[in-house]
């Protein structure tokens, strides 16, 4: 008998197809004979997957191609990426910085740029390696921040008008002083050229030889002798010109005096300074053109003063106007000035004899630590924690020359090789100071002792001509 629910011409039993599109929910009769649920349909959410249904998902060539092209995108853009972290930037600036975000020192203790950037790439290798590779691109990318930033700075100045070179009036005594200093280094400049060419002109004369002579004799430098200086560790020392003295300052505030080569104790200069000595030096007409109740000792100290002292340790003028605490102090050739360098970022030329202070110099962006005079006596250089050595014309008040880079320790000036080492401190060197004649090393420590070294019996030349030419040259 006909459904009348099918199909015209279509009966149950023969011809319904139970796979029709108009029969979705039909599905093959269970075993029991009774009729299945939608919920048994292969489609249903609860239905359990079919065995070896894999070739319903199989992915087709095309398919397969696309997904091989945007891996290999994947692991260009991840080596681009690798490339561009593990590159060192040449800068400087830019080593540093990116030392700084990879959280490094940007600067160890006499190191080079070079020596800088080497750091840089064994750390970043080393981070590579670690698989850290994503705090190098990190590190990178701040880099690359911090340059932007910079170029936008340096973007914003550019309206800004340039720096100008101003003067400013000096007083009558600094004018007076330039006056001096350049007829007195006229002098020592002539005297100085005319020996070179005498020395140039002569036959005899062989510089590598003497150089060589010179090298030998600090190969056998040897330790002479050893005191105790102070209680607490010693700042620096200072020979006088004929080398007879020895004075030496410490922590304690005080500096003392001490008889060459025997290191016997004469005076203390005490009683004034009210915090460590830092630096002491001798005047270069001591036991020369001065008697000893003339000044003859300066000291500098973390008081932000400076004293002048006679040979019996009696004060005789003070030196006063630094802000902030004083480092080295020098002695003009011609004696009639005295040098200090300050942590105030500033150095300072003063008046021996009246205590004035004829100027004032700035120009180091950080502290300054050190003062020297050339002997002609037309040039001084200071040295700052800026890493900056400058050189200034004291008869024009100018900066000339500007210098990096750092000083070497007992060293060949021939080719920088070591010629020999002085062991025999126990704790840090603080100050070196070498005889006029050259005979004499003393160095002084925080291990609260002064040490004389010497290389008198190998010295080729003879000491009194040597002696008296360089007093004469220093008259």
């Amino acid at each position: 008998m006909a459904d009348s629910s099918l199909p015209p011409g279509v009966t149950l039993e023969e011809d319904v197809d139970m796979d029709h599109p108009r029969y979705p929910s039909l599905g093959p009769a269970p075993d029991n004979g009774e009729p299945s649920s939608p919920d048994d349909s292969p489609d249903s959410p609860t239905a359990e997957p079919m065995e070896n249904d894999e070739h319903l998902y199989q992915v087709s060539e095309e398919s397969q191609r696309a997904r091989e092209r945007k891996e290999q995108l994947v692991q260009q853009l991840l080596m681009r990426r690798r490339a561009t972290a593990l590159a060192v930037p040449t800068n400087d600036s830019a080593v540093r910085q990116r030392l700084r975000h990879l959280g490094h020192p940007i600067t160890l203790f006499g190191e080079r740029e070079m020596e800088r950037r080497d750091r840089l790439r064994a750390v970043m290798a080393k981070l590579d390696a670690d698989g850290e590779l994503d705090k190098l691109v990190q590190a990178h990318e701040a880099s690359a921040d911090a340059h932007a930033d910079e170029a936008h700075h340096e973007t914003v100045q550019d309206d800004v008008p340039p720096l100008q070179l101003f003067y400013t009036e000096g007083s009558a005594e600094l004018l007076e002083a330039r006056k001096q200093i350049l007829r007195y280094s006229l002098r020592r400049s002539w005297t100085r050229i005319e020996r070179a060419k005498r020395k140039r002109n002569d036959p005899d004369e062989d510089e590598d030889a003497e150089i060589d002579e010179v090298l030998k004799s600090m190969e056998e430098t040897s330790l002479d002798c050893s005191e105790i200086g102070d209680g607490r560790p010693l700042s620096s020392c200072s020979f006088s010109p004929d080398a007879s003295l020895l004075a030496t300052s410490s922590w304690t505030g005080v500096a003392k005096l001490w008889s060459m080569p025997d290191v016997q104790h004469l005076a203390t200069f005490k009683g004034y300074h009210t915090e460590r000595v830092t630096d002491v030096v001798i005047h270069p007409g001591a036991c020369k053109s001065q008697d000893a109740g003339a000044g003859n000792v300066a000291t500098a100290s973390a008081d932000r003063t400076a004293i002048l002292w006679s040979l019996e340790g009696k004060k005789l003028q003070s030196y006063e106007g630094h802000l902030d605490r004083l480092a080295r102090i020098a002695f003009h050739p011609s004696g009639l000035y005295l040098g200090t360098a300050s942590f105030d970022k500033t150095w300072r030329l003063w008046d021996v004899s009246t205590g004035i202070e004829l100027l004032l110099q700035e120009g180091h962006s950080r502290s300054v630590y050190g003062i020297a005079f050339q002997q002609d006596g037309a040039l001084a250089a200071s040295c700052g924690m800026d890493a900056l050595s400058r050189v200034w014309d004291l008869r024009t008040g100018k900066s000339i020359l500007a210098l990096e880079g750092h000083v070497k320790a007992i060293w060949s000036g021939r080719d920088f090789k070591p010629v020999k080492t002085l062991a025999g401190h126990e704790s840090k060197v603080a100050g070196i100071d070498v005889s006029t004649d050259g005979s004499y090393i003393a160095t002084v420590s925080h291990d609260r002792t002064i040490k004389l070294w010497s290389h008198y019996k190998s010295w080729s030349y003879d000491k009194s001509e040597f002696m008296n030419e360089t007093m004469s040259n220093a008259e």
